[in-house]
Formats: C-alpha cells, structure tokens, sequence
C-alpha cells in the first residue's frame, strides 16, 4: 500500500452497508456473456466477472440486467433476475466476485423505448414521432403496467440481495423507462405522471420507493443518471438534483453519466471514445455533489482512462468514485499494478473502441486492440505456457509485430523481431498523430518500451526480412508481420512534387501549405483532414464512396461524433467524387452530379488507403514451414484486428 502513489484512490469508503477497499468502481458493461435466450449464469460470465474482480476494483456492476424480459429487455446474453430459479447462479456470481475483496452490484433496468429495437411491444411514458421504430412497436404505460414494472424492480431487487449482492443500481439514464419519465424531451403525458418536473419524477421516485421497501437499507441503492441528455428541449440538470435531493432518502449512491442510446452525438458521448475529451462528465458530478453534499457518494463515468486522471478528479473533490471500464479491459490487472506502485507496467487504453464493435450483437464482447483475452478469458487464461520452446522470427515492428514479440517472450520463445525502418511502431506511428489520441501515443510508447526491455526479444532495427535472414536465425517459425503499404492509384500528376503521403504528414515529416486536398475520406484521410484543420489549414476532402459506404466501417455509436469533427477540421468534405488529375496548382474532380471541378492548393495529400505486399508475403511464406501470416499483411484493417489475430498465431506455436 505504501509503493503506490494515488492516496485518493486507495482511500477506503463505506457507501451504507457496503464498504469498497478503494474508490474505482467497474462501470457497467454490455457484455452478452450470459445465455443468449435465458439469461441463466454461464461458465464465460463467471470468467468475465471473475477477471473484472481480479483488476482490484472495488465495486464490479454487471450491466444491462433488466427487471422484465418481455417488455423490459434491450439486449440479449444480458444477465436474468426475472425468476426465482435464477438464484443459484447468481450466488455463483457473488461468490466468485468476493473471492477477490470485491463487491457486486447489478444495473437494474426496464429498457422501455429501447424493447423495441428487439421487435417486441415497449412500455414508453409517451407515443412520440422520433423513436427509430415502427409506432405501432409502442405503448403508453398505463397504471397497471406501471404496478407491474414496479413490482418487478422489487423482485429483481429481493433475488440479487438475497444472492449476496452488496448494492443494486436502478438505472434512471440514457432514455429507457425511468429516465424517459424524468425528460420532458419523452415525457408528453397529460396525466398525473406528466407536465410539471415533480409530476415526470412520480414513477421513479414509486420504483425506487418500492426498492427500498425490500432492502430496508441492508444493502445500499445506486442510481444512475446523466448529468446532459444532450437532446433539444431536454431537462436540465437542475430538474435532476432536485429529484436526487427528494430520493436521497432511498439511495445511497450516484453513477453520473451522460448522453442518450441511439440519438445521435447523444450516443457517442453516452460511450465516449478518442474524439471526445476525457472526463467529459467531471463537471456534472462535481455539480451533483455540491448540491447533495455527504447524503449520497457520487461516483463519475466517461472517458476516464487512466489512475493519473482518477487520482485528480477524486483529489479536487469532484467525485468519491470513479467509474471505469474500457481501462480495465484494457489491462485487467490495472488497479492491483497501480496499489503494488507499477503504474509503468500498465497497459494504457487507447479509448479507440474496438473492444464495443460487438456490443449489442448476437455475439459477447470480446477482444480489446491492447488485450485480444478480454471476454475469452474462459478460454484463454492469463499465461499460457509452451509446450516446446522454439525460436521465431517476426518481421516486422508494428502493433501487430510487437504484440507477438511480447506474447511470445512471455511464453518462454527465444523471439527475433526484425524492423526494416529505424524505430520500432510501424503505423502505429501515424496512427497516434491526432491530437485527441493520447492514449495511442501511450500505448506506442509502453509496447516500444516493452518490447525493448524484453531478455527474451532481439530487435534488428534497419532490418527487412529476407529468406536469408530467416535461415541464418535459424527460425523454427516465422511470423509475417509487414503491414501494408500506402497506396498510389494511376492517377495523372500523382507523382507531382505538391504530392504527399498521408503517413508523411501525420508525422510531421514534410511540409504542408495553407490550402490543402486530402485525397481519400476512410479514416486516415478524415483523420489527418482533422489535424489539419486543428492546425488552422483550409482543407478539403475527396472520397470516391458515399458518406454511408465510409461510416459503415465506424463503429455506430461513433459515427455522429466522427461526422462532427470531420466538419470542424475540413471546410468541404466531398463524397461519390473521383480524383481525375493533379496539377501543380490544385486537384481536377468529378462530383457526384458528374460535373468536373478545380479545387486549387497548395498541397496535395494522399490517403487513397493501403495494399498488401503481396511479392514480399509470397517470397517469406516458403522461408521456413511453419509460417503465419498477421495484422494488415493479412487483412487490411484496425490495430485489434493486429493484435488479435497476433495473438491468435502466437497460440499456435508449438501447439
């Protein structure tokens, strides 16, 4: 306890009857790690929750469990608490999660709105014009409805304490149910239950009445609430203390949050990722516990990353907790290596959201882009011996590269890893330049550092693998990690002297002017457009396919936020516009109404994507037979798709 350097965070706190060990809470998480249809406790959420415990969090809440699975439900594999036969597995969840001094909670929740997105009929407060469905997929709840959801909530609240659950969450945020009867943005009735805010807080307030009729403050009650709805006309924050001041009478605690489930930039800052800053919600907790003073421990979510952070926001007293959960998955022994005075051996979180491509799927989570274990763990435990220690060369240094030099070493492999350019990163290095993206700037350094601190790793810098090379370290087998590399279409003047590549710019290699065409709108292009117009460059952006064709790749609870910043650093993004000529002054294109167009510049940029080296793989496959082929060498694609599929190889050996 002595070795660590975040007083604040390791500082016990006792919220009721539950005392946490220190103040980092898991946020709640859509995992589907339960069984799909039933809900019932698997072998795969025993794992999940078990390695959520074993970070050294002092709180872990399992996320979206909702109280009714007929019309309360928004996600399936989400854990059930609708039926008494539910017990006995939810006593094997408290047990596993206290093995490690931690202690458990569940996010209660009545989907509402959100049933419908399952086809099934919702209970909303009110029909209104802007839900994403069909109208007819919607009901206004009506008092019978509204005793039955209570008593479900009382249900649910019952079997989780009588699992030994120490604390249950009554979500009350992002637009479901509860929280749709606070917003006058939802909330249209004429009823009792509507109008003024006293009136639109009725029904929560009865919920969470009702839920502590059953606990009678034996265990505590959380709620969660948003500090922004970040929708039109939506309540604001003062309407929600006042309702936090009349419940604090029942509730013991706050997770605040923000932003609303599929409704635009809503959603993005509801799951913040690099485009949003971090600590985005800080504010609204620090206003949340000025106004409830010591009533109610107030836990913060939201792009908090790192115990840095953590440590200031509770050291300024604008939280007791904080909540996190994609840094967790990112290094799921985080909190333990920060108590133990190892920070530096923490595996920093890149907040690039690759770890939620899933979420809400049919399939669980599974595989962070710094940690392909996360949501497997049931398969893959954390060290996984050889059976025969061989020697393997890796060519190349990039993500994909370095993960397999690690994972390797750590397996006891004797590992050269051959790096054709002067430092270790390969994209990683471009990849890391948007001034939002901190976190990939840490996590180049941490691998870098890593990998050449390793014993068992040898770095050849300077050095592009040959079959030569290969044989002369006398490799048992090879991994071909060499990436991709960019790409220059037939285009007439590519070759011109105002011509850059992507890559260049993003490393600052090489100068850029005042005016600026960025060929080619996926994601490096848009993303250097950013920088650019960060810089204060007047860019414009060419992309051959539509707008949709481009955003399907993004995450969609992404693409809003994305779209924001693409408009804020570029003054024209032009989609379905063929590049027909560079000259020296500008770009030659055709629109998508098939008129040609000059865009003058003073510099033009690249980005038209990557291709596969094809010669280069073909002429190491044969170098030696055990032979593997990673990250963008074998499919274009993120950095986790690298790491994953790394990872994947590295199991392989001497299997």
């Amino acid at each position: 306890m002595a070795l660590n350097h975040y007083p604040h965070i390791y500082r016990p706190i006792d919220v009721g009857t539950m005392h946490m060990k220190n103040r980092i809470q898991y946020s709640p998480i859509v995992t589907n790690h339960a069984g799909f249809e039933s809900g019932a406790v698997t072998r795969e959420l025993l794992e999940f929750v078990g390695t959520q415990a074993q970070t050294g969090a002092g709180l872990v809440t399992i996320g979206s469990t909702p109280v009714d699975f007929e019309h309360g439900r928004d996600f399936y594999g989400c854990l059930s608490v609708t039926n008494d036969m539910d017990r006995a597995g939810l006593f094997q969840l408290t047990q596993e999660i206290h093995r490690y001094d931690c202690n458990l909670s569940a996010e209660l929740i009545h989907a509402g709105q959100w049933a419908a997105l399952n086809d099934i009929e919702a209970w909303v407060p009110s029909v209104v014009d802007i839900f994403p469905k069909d109208k007819s997929l919607y009901r206004e709840i009506g008092r019978a409805e509204m005793d039955i959801v209570i008593e479900h909530f009382m249900q649910a609240t019952r079997r989780c304490m009588d699992a030994g659950f120490d604390m249950v969450m009554c979500h009350i945020a992002h637009g479901n149910l509860l929280s749709a009867f606070l917003s006058k943005f939802w909330n249209r009735r004429e009823d009792a239950y509507g109008g003024s805010a006293h009136n639109r807080w009725k029904f929560p307030m009865e919920v969470l009445e009702a839920m502590y009729s059953v606990t009678k403050g034996r265990i505590p009650i959380e709620v969660r609430v948003v500090g922004d709805e970040r929708l039109p006309g939506a309540t604001d924050i003062e309407e929600r203390i006042a309702f936090l001041k009349e419940a604090s009478k029942y509730i013991d605690m706050l997770c605040v949050s923000t932003g609303t489930l599929f409704y635009g930039e809503a959603t993005s800052y509801n799951m913040p990722g690099y485009y949003i800053e971090r600590g985005c919600n800080v504010e609204h907790a620090a206003a949340f516990k000025e106004a409830l003073g010591d009533k109610v421990a107030v836990s913060v979510v939201g792009g908090i990353n790192t115990l840095d952070l953590a440590e200031q926001i509770l050291a300024e007293g604008k939280a007791d907790i904080v909540a996190m959960a994609k840094a967790l998955m990112a290094d799921d022994r985080m909190i333990v290596k920060g108590e133990r005075g190892q920070e530096d051996e923490i595996t920093p979180c890149m907040r690039c959201m690759y770890c939620l491509r899933n979420a809400g799927k049919d399939a669980h989570l599974w595989g962070c882009a710094v940690n392909p274990r996360m949501g497997r763990e049931y398969r893959y435990p954390r060290f996984i011996p050889m059976k025969k220690k061989k020697t393997v060369v890796i060519a190349g240094g990039g993500p994909a590269g370095m993960y397999a030099a690690r994972t390797l070493a750590e397996r006891g492999h004797d590992v050269h890893i051959c790096e054709k350019a002067d430092r270790l990163g390969g994209r990683l290095q471009e990849a890391s330049a948007l001034w939002l993206k901190d976190g990939f700037r840490r996590y180049l350094d941490f691998q870098t550092r890593k990998v050449l601190s390793d014993p068992g790793i040898t770095v050849h810098l300077n050095t592009e693998v040959t079959p030569e090379i290969v044989k002369a370290l006398a490799a048992d087998a090879l991994i071909i990690a060499v990436g991709a590399d960019e790409f220059a279409p037939p285009i007439p003047g590519i070759d011109g002297a105002n011509v850059v590549m992507v890559s260049q710019v993003d490393r600052g290699l090489v100068p850029v002017g005042d005016r600026v065409v960025v060929c080619g709108g996926g994601l490096s292009g848009s993303e250097c457009a950013m920088q650019l117009g960060h810089e204060g460059k007047d860019v414009t952006v060419v992309e051959m396919m539509s707008e949709e064709a481009i955003t399907s790749k993004i995450k969609d609870f992404t693409v809003p936020i994305f779209q924001r910043r693409l408009r804020e650093g570029a003054s024209a993004v032009m989609y379905e516009t063929k590049v027909l000529e560079i000259r020296e002054d500008g770009v030659l294109v055709q629109t998508a109404a098939g008129e040609e167009q000059f865009l003058p510049c003073d510099t033009v940029v690249n980005a038209f994507g990557l291709k596969k080296n094809e010669a280069m793989i073909e002429a190491l496959k044969d170098a030696v037979p055990e032979t593997y082929v990673v990250g963008d060498a074998h499919k274009i694609g993120l950095i986790g798709d690298a790491t994953c599929s790394a990872f994947d190889a590295c199991l392989e050996i001497d299997s």
